[in-house]
């Protein structure tokens, strides 16, 4: 868990980063997950939009995605899902709190 001033870093953070995909109609699937781990891995922090179409909201998406890829939620806000796990890759600059 994150203390408040944390999150708060981490959101900021964030605010820059584009979303790197999207959850739509037919919800998760396998090649998402895959694809959203490996984003974790090489960047630490992932945005993630859910769709209008997508028959669930984003703050129970963001759940099921955090336990599936063993991340945490930074923050929900409207559709979009922010989402940090700290990566054991070498060689990458990684988020200081």
């Amino acid at each position: 868990m994150f203390t408040s001033k944390q999150r708060g870093n981490l959101r900021s953070l964030a605010q820059n980063i584009d979303p790197i995909g999207q959850i739509g109609k037919g919800g998760l699937s396998e090649n998402m997950l895959k694809s959203f781990a490996d984003a974790l891995y090489a960047r630490e922090l992932i945005k993630i939009t859910v769709l209008k179409n997508s028959e669930e909201e984003a703050k129970y998406v963001c759940d099921e995605l955090a336990e599936k890829l063993g991340a945490e939620v930074v923050c929900t806000i409207g559709r979009k899902v922010v989402l940090y796990k700290r990566s054991d890759k070498k060689g990458i600059v990684h988020i200081e709190f």
